[in-house]
């Protein structure tokens, strides 16, 4: 078996005078970039026996300070006349467009959560928690299916028609889903919908990191995250009047097939990625996108690297999933499963399980209550890694959710704090009333880090020509892991406690840790076409 080898960047020159990069002619961009080793320096550093070598080194990616970069560009640009920077303002329609993905994606996860027994009751299938389940976990499948077949929809017809065509099966599942009289009819709209959400989870988050401007690529990309917490809330408050309602369940599923709508749309009037455009040859199209997203004085640059990439990659298309075996790609590929099984077996959907058992124990019995607390903690989470992501960077930010180094509790922290409480003979009391803030610190923790960075930093280490296929690799894993646990979560309670399973949560997330701290690099500040050239050891530069 292949060793996963530490993502290693070099470090770049000291800075050079504004005027003197402005001497440096537009075909000449890649100049810029001397910097970095020599091919053979590059495979060196990439070297798995020498993983462990490179510790002391700095590993990190800093900011440009060789000149002015995209970023700093856009953010000249635009700054009004009080001095504040609104430079992501003309790429947010479009993220928020594309983020109404993930809204849908976390309606779907709460909607079932109350009325399934009342669709149970109704469909027949009432008592039989098999099938209720499969009515639940069917969606996965079709999530499964939907990410894995994403990245050749992207490559042949770009982001925004295959956004239209994802919510095709979002709609018809969603009303299929609502109109359903029989187990089957139910089954087949779960699927469908779940076969949306899947192009969908890979399609935004490489879409916001395609046509965000650089320096706000983080805090764009953390609106995939605050989408799906907003869809979660959504859903429980409008679950609130199926408890007195055994249909009203229908009504919801109705309610879920509008923004799809929405969607498609808005994908009409939304940008396509000017990286896809260049892949394309619709050159003019890209320059335009990028005149209006980054600035006029980005075009000349960002098209010049946009070009070395592609002339470096290959200019079809149509990448195959055989290239996912060839470097960089597959040490990419391994990080990105990697960080989504050790997202999944962090434990985050076995404490969401559990969260509801610990507010009972305080006399929180309202499951909507103690669900919507939930909801508002990962909301609050979320808005602070929207805060924190381009300020501290993603690398600092998921160790420090995983660790504790934000000065936040943490998972690890968190998992030990539950598992005392379980173990130990408290007063019960205090034990419930620190179940509690273990169990809330925990979520905290995830929604700052572990939830919103692992989505955003996949695509950002991905090469051009491969990121379809990596991200949708990537989320293929996180659907099969995120399956699993949910299959033999309460097996495992039920033979070895909650306390033993519970601390193993622990052990992953401080594996997870581990493995953010010396497999990955920092991202932050840098374009994606500099980070491809520096992480790429076949790159050939600007050689025609």
């Amino acid at each position: 078996m292949r060793a996963i080898p530490v993502l290693h960047l070099p470090v770049p020159p000291p800075p050079i005078s504004a005027v003197g990069r402005r001497s440096i002619p537009p075909s000449c961009t890649l100049c810029r970039h001397r910097s970095f080793p020599s091919r053979s320096g590059l495979r060196a550093v990439f070297h798995p026996a020498k993983k462990f070598q490179v510790l002391a080194a700095n590993k990190q990616l800093p900011e440009l300070k060789n000149g002015k970069s995209e970023s700093e560009g856009v953010s000249v640009r635009a700054e009004d006349s009080d001095g504040l920077d609104i430079g992501w303002l003309p790429a947010f329609p479009h993220v928020l467009v594309a983020s109404m993905s993930n809204f849908l994606f976390g309606y779907h996860i709460g909607v079932m959560n109350g009325p399934i027994i009342s669709v149970a009751r109704e469909l027949g299938f009432d008592g039989n928690s098999i099938l209720e389940g499969l009515v639940v976990s069917i969606f996965i499948v079709g999530a499964f299916l939907g990410s894995i077949s994403s990245g050749s929809l992207l490559d042949k017809l770009g982001f925004r028609r295959t956004f239209q065509i994802a919510t095709i099966p979002l709609i018809v599942g969603g009303l299929l889903s609502a109109q359903a009289h029989t187990l089957d009819e139910i089954l087949w709209g779960r699927f469908l919908v779940g076969l949306g959400i899947g192009v969908n989870t890979v399609l935004v988050p490489i879409y916001i990191s395609e046509v965000a401007p650089t320096k706000y690529r983080g805090t764009l990309g953390g609106l995939c995250q605050i989408g799906t917490c907003l869809g979660i809330i959504a859903s429980l408050f409008l679950g609130i009047p199926s408890e007195g309602d055994p249909h009203w369940w229908r009504t919801m599923l109705y309610i879920a097939s509008l923004p799809g709508f929405f969607i498609a749309f808005g994908m009409q009037f939304a940008v396509e990625s000017p990286r896809w455009l260049s892949k394309a040859g619709r050159v003019n199209e890209s320059r335009v996108v990028i005149s209006n997203l980054w600035g006029e004085s980005e075009v000349e640059r960002a098209v010049e690297e946009f070009q070395s990439v592609i002339r470096n990659d290959g200019s079809d298309l149509n990448s195959e999933w055989s290239e996912l075996l060839e470097e960089p790609n597959f040490r990419v590929a391994c990080i990105g499963g990697a960080l989504f099984f050790l997202q999944q077996f962090a434990g985050i959907n076995g404490v969401l399980y559990f969260s509801s058992l610990t507010f009972q124990d305080v006399g929180i019995t309202n499951g909507a209550l103690a669900s919507l607390v939930i909801g508002i903690t990962n909301f609050a989470g979320a808005l602070c890694a929207l805060y924190l992501m381009d300020k501290q960077g993603r690398q600092r930010l998921l160790i420090g959710s995983y660790l504790g180094m934000v000065s936040l509790m943490t998972e690890a922290v968190s998992m030990l704090l539950i598992v005392s409480t379980i173990s130990f003979q408290l007063d019960e009391e205090l034990s419930h009333n620190l179940s509690i803030v273990g169990t809330i610190a925990y979520i905290f923790s995830f929604a700052i880090g572990a939830g919103p960075v692992t989505g955003i930093i996949i695509p950002e280490l991905s090469s051009n020509r491969a990121r379809g296929k990596i991200m949708g690799f990537s989320l293929a894993v996180h659907w099969v892991c995120n399956f699993s646990v949910g299959l033999f979560f309460l097996d495992l309670v039920q033979t070895f406690g909650v306390a033993p399973v519970y601390a193993s949560f622990g052990a992953f997330s401080l594996v997870a840790a581990i493995f953010s701290k010396y497999f990955l690099v920092e991202t932050k500040g840098r374009s994606l076409e500099e980070i491809e050239m520096a992480l790429n050891p076949n790159f050939h530069g600007s050689d025609k």
